[in-house]
């Protein structure tokens, strides 16, 4: 295919004897792309080796319909299929959507724009994000949102709907994801997401109408048991380093629009989030502090009562940093933690010196005294913990 009639949305839809619903679900898509896609685009149908007359039916439509083809494998899994066909697109922007069209296509052209214009990598449909609107069972829900909620505490992650089929993202930024995914079927998408999200990629997420398949193959606690599998496995996954790879770098806006001189202002702007945002958790963590040590003073000597409510304050604040100030949720809580953790050291060295050699100074000085110069020295530990986070701890984060 010459280069230049190469389509620039590429849109997969995996299906598995499928050959009832397959038919008016392509005219659906094709004539949804047709009267309203300003991209050149093209539908892939991917046959995972199915047992019916999927595949004929397929090819039947590809006959009938312009820019739809098929993509035959020996093979069953979700993933397969979408490794196989968006590894080797000549598209730049590939998609995919389940074969049922639970998620209304009025999010098709929110969940391509950020791409196209550049501003994101990956793009998701979310059934649980603000302003989705969702028809499902109470079972399936209870099972979607734990799953969600556990990938958030186990990982970091950002993104709300994990197994959302309404995904897209640019193809020369997926393409090194791919080669380390391993799953073939269902957590394909948690372990591309995951990935990605470690690698620094952007994910825009898109809140969609969503409508449960009563018809659905899915055996959903199956495939909840793999998932957790599968989260286990990631997580040794980043532990090793294995889960790092090379990634493209974003195209930059300014140099679409070379009038426009766009790094510097952005990097102000970063640094004035990360200093009001850190400031804004440091004031909300002094006063915890300053309250938890209060009441604790009241059964403690200094020393305990400043070891126990900066310890408590150090963890929230590490975990507020690192969701908020640096959003670097891809950054292992580990690290994040351990860097915390020697920072917690030099501020309790320093607030518990401060305090007792107040104490020393002024041997009769109430508690509200102690508390006022415990602030004092907390504030100036503040000072050395946001360079140290931003420069060592966080530092992918923040350039």
């Amino acid at each position: 295919m010459d280069e230049a009639q190469a389509p620039t949305v590429e849109i997969v839809v995996p299906v598995f004897n499928e050959e009832r619903a397959l038919p008016g679900c392509i005219a659906t898509l094709h004539a949804r792309l047709r009267d309203e896609l300003p991209f050149p685009w093209r539908i892939t149908i991917a046959d995972n080796a199915s047992t019916d007359r999927t595949l004929a039916v397929a090819r039947e439509l590809a006959a009938q319909l312009p820019n739809v083809a098929v993509v035959h494998l020996d093979r069953k899994g979700r993933g397969r299929a979408l490794r196989e066909v968006w590894g080797t697109s000549d598209a730049a922007i590939v998609a995919y959507m389940d074969v049922d069209l639970s998620t209304g296509l009025d999010g098709l052209l929110p969940l391509l724009a950020p791409l196209a214009s550049g501003h994101s990598d990956l793009a998701i449909g979310s059934r649980l994000a603000p302003g989705a609107r969702t028809v499902r069972g109470p079972r399936r829900e209870l099972i979607s949102r734990c799953y969600n909620a556990l990938i958030r505490l186990t990982h970091g992650a950002r993104f709300s709907d994990a197994q959302c089929g309404f995904k897209a993202g640019r193809t020369e930024a997926l393409r090194p994801l791919l080669t380390t995914t391993q799953d073939d079927a269902w957590f394909f998408d948690t372990e591309l997401l995951l990935l990605a999200e470690f690698n620094g990629l952007r994910i825009h997420e898109v809140p969609v109408d969503w409508v449960e398949d009563v018809d659905t193959r899915v055996d959903v606690l199956r495939t909840a048991r793999e998932d957790l599998r599968g989260l286990w496995r990631m997580r040794q996954l980043k532990r090793s380093g294995a889960a790092r790879v090379a990634i493209p770098a974003r195209p930059e806006p300014a140099a679409q629009h070379p009038e426009a001189v766009l790094a510097p202002a952005a990097g102000r702007d970063r640094l004035r989030w990360e200093l009001g945002c850190f400031a804004a958790i440091g004031a909300v963590s002094t006063a915890g502090q300053a309250l938890l040590y209060w009441l604790l003073r009241l059964w403690w000597p200094p020393a305990a009562a400043t070891f126990v409510s900066l310890v408590v304050l150090t963890v929230l604040n590490t975990e507020a940093s690192r969701r908020l100030t640096f959003r670097a949720a891809a950054t292992p809580p580990g690290r994040a933690h351990l860097g915390a953790g020697l920072l917690f050291l030099v501020g309790y060295l320093v607030t518990s010196g401060a305090v007792l050699a107040f104490r020393a100074w002024e041997p009769g000085a109430s508690i509200g005294a102690e508390t006022v110069v415990l602030i004092v020295a907390s504030l100036a530990v503040t000072v050395v913990r946001f360079v140290v986070l931003r420069s060592f701890v966080f530092r992918r984060a923040a350039a």
